[in-house]
């Protein structure tokens, strides 16, 4: 089996590259999902007592805790101690239950991908990149996001730039989606020559 991260800056296009991932019959980890169920279910009673102000109706409002970490030095890094582990189980459950299907190849969708090291789990590593123009004028049409938002998104990853250097394929999505769904396409068929060694490393989580 071969393991593959995708990850890519706010904006960039990973959400489409994921999808079209799937679309193609590949097992896709949506990590930002999780969080979501998480934030309705295992995590709440954890952030809880780190964030009182942030639950409510038994369920993380998102919002407030995202004004929560913005306001106190360190929060950051309290969230990511609560969340990150549960997310892991939850990848790892995902990859166990492939591998026992005999999936030749899964993708973990992992915004943080590089950050949380996260990258050492993975056979390879794939990128998304658009122009800085390009991914400004995705963020700011979102519904709530603001240039104020949108630098302290950035603030948070690494640069564009960083990932780049370090992922093994670099996917350009400033163009039309058929050029990146080719891209991806010619990925696959290039990873599906390989024999993966990472699952090896999921053994000790």
């Amino acid at each position: 089996m071969m393991i593959v991260g995708l990850t890519g800056s706010i904006g960039m296009g990973k959400t489409t590259a994921a999808h079209h991932l799937a679309s193609k019959g590949i097992p896709v980890f949506d990590s930002d999902a999780a969080v979501h169920e998480l934030y309705q279910g295992e995590a709440v009673p954890l952030i809880a007592r780190a964030f009182p102000d942030a639950v409510r109706d038994g369920r993380v409002d998102r919002e407030q805790l995202s004004r929560a970490i913005s306001a106190e030095p360190g929060a950051v890094q309290r969230l990511e101690a609560i969340v990150h582990p549960l997310v892991r189980a939850a990848q790892k459950r995902f990859l166990l239950e492939h591998a026992a299907r005999g999936a030749p190849l899964v993708v973990f969708d992992i915004p943080l991908l590089f950050e949380t090291g996260a990258d050492a789990l993975m056979d390879a590593t794939i990128v998304v990149s658009a122009p800085l123009d390009v991914q400004k004028a995705r963020v700011l049409a979102r519904p709530g996001m603001t240039e104020d938002k949108f630098k302290l998104l950035l603030s948070r990853q690494l640069s564009d730039a960083q990932k780049r250097a370090r992922a093994d394929f670099v996917v350009e999505t400033g163009g039309p989606i058929e050029e990146t769904q080719f891209a991806l396409d010619r990925i696959v068929a290039d990873l599906s020559t390989r024999i993966g060694t990472a699952q090896a490393r999921w053994t000790s989580i």
